[in-house]
């Protein structure tokens, strides 16, 4: 027979997973990214493994999801501790998005970048092809949106502190284009505890060679470095209420700059105004280098969450759309994404060749994630909180419901108990 053909919006984290996760199960895949680089703010992200998301990794690596192996490749720190989380890995963002894409070819995923799905069609209850700026239009027998909740600068203008030059790049490449919505799937707005529209994404980037070098000796030899934050430059109010990852919208995260080496210096703030920051001892000559402008803003996240089952299909007017990353909740970060888009394109396939969806337990920590997230997206309430496997509510849950481990075995056992082993590198044809 015919090989299935599944197409991928959308190259970000979940996109790669997504898209790595079709072409195990058999399809012919393509990917296409709007700018000219994978990975979307997995290229100013670089942490995973922490808290909770160990387990999450590992659980995904015994059912074949062998994309975290490549992350580990890239690995500069590991048991990186900072307040809060226990065990980080951290990535360079730097040596990632050449890996990732290397793996993906090696797949025998088509990739193609600065392409941007503009628009798409449909025939009889299906997408049928995606419209892409610049070139003909791709058709596919299903499809993954994996556009993201960020990226247009309207909303960065209206709910931020306007565009702050991002990776996203928008003003370059186009702004992001939701394949949920064009095809008339209902879409969710995320909202702050206080009504208000929108997160702020959580980390900014400096430049290693702009600050005290002594404080660089330290994130090198460890991993991480706690600055102290004079009484009188402190952000406390910004920093609790506006960024996205509330697994860090602590104390300590307001009390000290909490830095982590991740190739240049991640700083665990949304933004800190420029002046402020250069009048921390060791900050004296700091210079952002993403966002450009992290003194002003970040980028916004958290416009339209698609409504989806637990196995991620889009519920809506066509059949043969899968969501992936925060496209299909509010899931914050790396670990959720790939979680998410590893269910999604291994799903698609099946949908293409009739066979059941597959449905993660609630027994694994990430089919209970999936399952309680998208049940709380279809709750007006439930759409104020983030959900992360390192922190803030989800992780809560985790530990509550003795989800958490570090202990491999236990782990391993988990997924051939729930008949899973290696279900994510295993050929449906």
């Amino acid at each position: 027979m015919q090989r299935p053909k599944v197409v991928v919006v959308g190259g970000g984290w979940g996109g790669c997973a997504a898209a790595a996760a079709a072409a195990k199960a058999g399809a012919e895949v393509v990917l296409l990214e709007r700018a000219d680089m994978l990975l979307g703010t997995g290229l100013v992200g670089g942490i995973f493994r922490n808290n909770g998301r160990f387990t999450a990794a590992e659980e995904m690596l015994e059912m074949g999801a062998d994309i975290f192996s490549v992350m580990d490749n890239c690995v500069t720190h590991t048991n990186v501790e900072f307040p809060g989380h226990k065990h980080a890995s951290l990535y360079n963002v730097y040596k990632i998005e050449p890996a990732i894409k290397e793996y993906l070819t090696n797949l025998g995923v088509q990739i193609f970048t600065k392409a941007r799905v503009i628009d798409v069609a449909r025939e009889q209850g299906k997408i049928s092809c995606v419209v892409v700026e610049g070139l003909e239009p791709i058709k596919a027998d299903a499809f993954v949106d994996a556009t993201g909740t960020s990226a247009v600068p309207g909303n960065c203008t209206k709910y931020g502190n306007g565009c702050a030059m991002c990776i996203l790049r928008c003003h370059s490449f186009g702004p992001r284009v939701s394949i949920t919505t064009k095809v008339g799937v209902e879409e969710w707005v995320g909202k702050k505890p206080d009504g208000s529209i929108g997160a702020m994404s959580g980390s900014c980037k400096l430049c290693k060679d702009s600050i005290d070098p002594a404080i660089v000796k330290e994130l090198e030899e460890k991993g991480s470095a706690l600055v102290p934050v004079p009484i009188e430059v402190r952000e406390e109010e910004k920093l609790l209420s506006m960024k996205a990852c509330q697994q860090y919208a602590l104390e300590e995260f307001i009390e000290n700059l909490v830095l982590l080496d991740t190739g240049p210096v991640k700083l665990m703030t949304p933004f800190f105004p420029l002046e402020r920051l250069r009048k921390i001892p060791g900050m004296e000559r700091a210079r952002y280098e993403d966002p450009i402008a992290g003194g002003k803003g970040n980028s916004m996240r958290y416009f339209g969450f698609a409504n989806c089952t637990p196995e991620l299909q889009a519920i809506g007017p066509v059949e043969n759309l899968f969501c992936a990353g925060e496209k299909a909740g509010a899931m914050v970060g790396h670990t959720e994404a790939i979680v998410t888009g590893t269910l999604a394109g291994h799903n698609a396939v099946r949908k293409i060749l009739k066979e059941k969806l597959l449905t993660l337990p609630n027994e694994l920590a990430v089919g209970d994630f999936v399952n309680y997230v998208i049940g709380e997206m279809k709750k007006e309430e439930g759409r104020q909180y983030k959900y992360t496997f390192s922190g803030s509510v989800y992780f809560k849950r985790m530990k509550d419901k003795n989800l958490y481990t570090t202990d491999i075995r236990e782990i391993k056992e988990k997924v051939k108990k729930a008949n899973l082993k290696s279900i994510f590198s295993t050929t449906i044809l």
